[in-house]
């Protein structure tokens, strides 16, 4: 049909002629109400939007000397995060002479490894950057 008659019709109906598919050979248009269907885009894009989660990168700080009650309240929280989504990046913390003894900072982080494996998995295993040893932790899927 010609572009003159798809406006008549149009025209006739009181309804706009909006081009669907302009790539199409030829184009696809649509006899439809132009502003009820910019509405209803908008509210489907809204509703999609609303149930999708967004997923962060939380950061849990220890240090290599830290005591067991800490490390347990520390660990409440990782289990927290990655039980609502987010990914879980865990720092041990150096300074001064501890550098020399990074092994104990190795220890927590897989003792953090071996508490949370029912809940998650290491996405980055743990690494010495400068004077921090960092690993991330996905939730399971």
């Amino acid at each position: 049909m010609t572009v003159d008659e798809a406006l008549k019709l149009a025209r006739g109906a009181e309804l706009d002629l909006v081009e669907v598919a302009p790539k199409a050979d030829p184009p696809v248009c649509r006899i439809m109400d132009y502003g009820k269907y910019k509405y209803e885009k908008t509210k489907r894009a809204r509703i999609s939007k609303k149930h999708q989660h967004v997923t962060h990168v939380k950061e849990i700080k220890m240090r290599p000397k830290i005591c067991d009650h800490d490390y347990q309240f520390k660990v409440k929280h990782v289990k927290r995060f990655l039980d609502s989504g987010d990914k879980v990046k865990v720092i041990i913390m150096y300074r001064g002479r501890e550098m020399a003894h990074t092994e104990l900072g190795r220890g927590i982080l897989d003792r953090v490894i071996e508490d949370m494996k029912d809940v998650s998995q290491v996405e980055r295993p743990p690494v010495l950057e400068g004077r921090n040893m960092v690993m991330v932790l996905a939730p399971l899927r």
